[in-house]
């Protein structure tokens, strides 16, 4: 019987083209089995589970019975083109330009189109010179930090007889004006001053009591995220209904005990220092660690191939949930950041490759167990929680990440400040 016929079409950097030819009897046979597995399940009208003929049962699911025949012939292939052109694919490939006519007798044929991590030598990996600057914590942002704790328990009080300020939190409902017509009147809490509506509006509505309404015209500033409305004006009515304050608690021992296990003011602000100053600390470590990629990137001049590229940039657009339309505004500005992305994960994967530093199940294991310490649970449940949101393998990159920085930190120069 003839093989499955696997030909490369096209190559680039991250990028393989490759065209398939299945030959008739592989077809026929895929479509027995399909078949067969069709009339061991069928459940047909006289005729008990299993037993309706071959032929009846083609019929009956023909289309179904296409298809899992087709999915048996792309996976058999799959692996025929792993095997044959040597692939290291970073995804599942794409099928294109299926051709599979009705009737048989004919071949299959398609084209698999897949990202493929590309080969990049690192012929310079150490004797890099790095600066660690940690940046001082000061009593103004412990202050701050404690101030942003104040915010997160005051109660919200309605305001009487007051015009609002920055920082309160308004109720209105704001109409479109077409003449004398109102339309299309929506409501909206916001806080003032925190950017969820255009400077404009927001002075008007802090010209208001509460009860009180205005008609006015407002325009959207230059810089306007939406590129369409910058410099349009709108004529509007806005209606302030209600304004509420937030009732800051006094900073004192009392407030210290009612945010966590402090049993004065001052321990609280120990607290709140020492995290600012592990933040400072790891923030800087990721600089450190940046810049080493950045060195190594330079010194050995690897790109970013294009497919890899749009791959991440497909994903953060899903992620983001950013509409088609804004898609090529999107790709524009996100590009860079795609491209530092992929050169640093193709530095990484390889350095890990080449010294075999993969995080190792024992590794794993102990990994979770200091997290479910800090989380007081049970591993077990810690792990099976992981799993289900899909977030183990997240956990294996990081500790594979952390072995990867520990071995090339080692060999190049850190000079803290």
């Amino acid at each position: 019987m003839a093989d499955i016929q696997v030909k490369k079409t096209g190559e680039e950097p991250g990028a393989a083209s490759l065209a398939v030819t299945v030959p008739p009897e592989h077809v026929r046979q895929a479509e027995e089995r399909a078949t067969a597995d069709y009339q061991r399940r069928a459940r047909l009208p006289g005729f008990r589970r299993g037993k309706a003929p071959a032929a009846i049962v083609k019929k009956q699911f023909a289309d179904d019975i296409r298809q899992q025949a087709l999915q048996e012939l792309i996976r058999e292939s799959w692996t025929v083109a792993l095997e044959q052109e040597k692939l290291k694919p970073i995804a599942d490939p794409h099928v294109h330009n299926l051709k599979w006519e009705v009737g048989g007798g004919a071949p299959v044929t398609f084209e698999f189109h897949v990202e493929v991590k590309p080969d990049i030598k690192l012929e310079r990996l150490a004797n890099f010179r790095l600066t660690r600057t940690v940046p001082k914590v000061t009593d103004e942002m412990v202050a701050a930090q404690l101030n942003e704790l104040r915010g997160q328990r005051a109660p919200w009080l309605p305001v009487t007889g007051e015009k609002p300020q920055p920082r309160d939190l308004v109720q209105v409902t704001i109409a479109t004006r077409e003449g004398a017509q109102v339309k299309d009147p929506q409501p909206y809490q916001l806080v003032l001053g925190e950017g969820r509506a255009i400077p404009e509006l927001e002075e008007r509505i802090m010209g208001l009591l509460p009860g009180e309404t205005i008609d006015t015209i407002v325009r959207f500033p230059d810089d306007f995220a939406d590129e369409a409305k910058r410099g349009q004006t709108r004529d509007i009515r806005v209606t302030l209904h209600e304004v509420k304050r937030q009732q800051l608690a006094e900073l004192d021992d009392a407030f210290a005990r009612e945010v966590g296990d402090f049993d004065s003011l001052e321990a609280l602000r120990r607290a709140v220092r020492d995290d600012l100053e592990k933040e400072a600390a790891q923030e800087a470590d990721a600089r450190v660690r940046a810049d080493l990629i950045e060195q190594i990137v330079a010194a050995n001049r690897v790109a970013a191939p294009r497919p890899l590229v749009e791959r991440v940039m497909y994903a953060y657009a899903q992620a983001y949930g950013i509409p088609e339309e804004r898609w090529e505004q999107f790709a524009t500005e996100f590009r860079p950041v795609a491209e530092v992305q992929v050169r640093r994960d193709l530095v990484l994967d390889a350095v890990v490759e080449r010294h075999g530093l993969r995080a190792t199940a024992e590794e794993l294991d102990g990994r979770i167990r200091e997290l479910a310490e800090r989380r007081r649970m049970p591993a077990e449940q810690l792990r099976a929680s992981l799993e289900k949101a899909k977030r183990l393998r997240d956990v294996e990159r990081s500790l594979t990440e952390e072995k990867v920085f520990t071995f090339l930190l080692s060999q190049s120069t850190v000079e803290s400040l």
